[in-house]
């Protein structure tokens, strides 16, 4: 018996050593890729760039980040907790090589993920608990006549918001969907949630250094006013496609400005970008 014995837990290392590899809880601390690859078409996501506005003396500078600072795994699901911070800030070109700043944004905050995977899709979501402010800048002033240029003065426009993000991906296609409630807000008149739904496609390694062409579109609407922002991004990303590379792509906007000091005015503009994903 005892030999018997002995033979069934020799034959049961092997199992119960793989199942303790299987529901191991694994943890990594500031790893180098986000577990959540940002949605390329959404305006809020972090950029390392710039956004040239064509037919226009305006361009966006773009300089943010988002990490994650603890990953865990556990039994095939991927959990994360990140933060968020970045600038959008609007400049104007003038002679000389001068770019004056305009206005610029400030948004900081942090993020939850979860994803996980099965064959060759996977689905997942993110939530983003943030704070966004907007000011003008001395480009925005006439030094000559000692106002506010086009008779707008500073404002105060600041919120804070809980946005979630639901995806499914199939290869290289995502599709997602989710919004934004805006717990405080000035100025109050501002709708404080709204509804938001993309889509994003990349074509996969077209050639051997990672070229991949890729189509994204993204939609917002407000369900106060039914006021809607429609984006599209159309471009070429060298490098890894949830990793990190450079995107050159031709953007389509209509819907409201993205600077919060001009929050209440309707933009319609074509753009080209450069981005540095990191």
């Amino acid at each position: 018996m005892k030999k018997y014995y002995l033979i069934f837990v020799l034959l049961m290392v092997p199992v119960v050593n793989q199942a303790q590899t299987v529901t191991e809880t694994e943890y990594e601390f500031f790893p180098n890729d986000l577990t959540i690859h940002p949605f390329t078409a959404n305006q809020l996501e972090p950029r390392l760039g710039f956004i040239f506005k064509m037919n226009s003396n305006q361009l966006w500078m773009n300089i943010g980040n988002s990490m994650d600072l603890i990953r865990i795994k556990h039994d095939g699901k991927i959990f994360s907790i990140g933060a968020d911070l970045f600038t959008w800030t609007l400049l104007k070109k003038e002679d000389n090589f001068h770019f004056p700043v305009d206005a610029v944004d400030y948004m900081f905050g942090i993020n939850l993920g979860f994803k996980t995977s099965v064959h060759n899709y996977s689905f997942g979501g993110r939530v983003r608990l943030s704070h966004i402010s907007a000011h003008f800048v001395d480009g925005h002033f006439d030094g000559v006549l000692d106002q506010w240029k086009d008779g707008m003065n500073p404002q105060v426009y600041s919120r804070e918001f809980v946005e979630l993000i639901g995806f499914y991906k199939f290869y290289n296609l995502r599709v997602y969907v989710g919004g934004t409630y805006l717990f405080h807000v000035d100025p109050a008149g501002i709708g404080r949630a709204n509804l938001q739904t993309g889509v994003e496609y990349f074509m996969k390694d077209l050639i051997s250094y990672r070229l991949s062409p890729y189509i994204a579109a993204d939609g917002k609407m407000r369900t106060r006013d039914n006021k809607r922002n429609f984006a599209l991004n159309i471009g070429f990303k060298f490098g890894k496609i949830e990793g990190k590379g450079l995107r050159l792509y031709y953007q389509y906007y209509n819907g409201f400005d993205i600077n919060g000091e001009y929050y209440n005015l309707r933009r319609e503009y074509s753009a080209l970008g450069i981005n540095l994903d990191l």
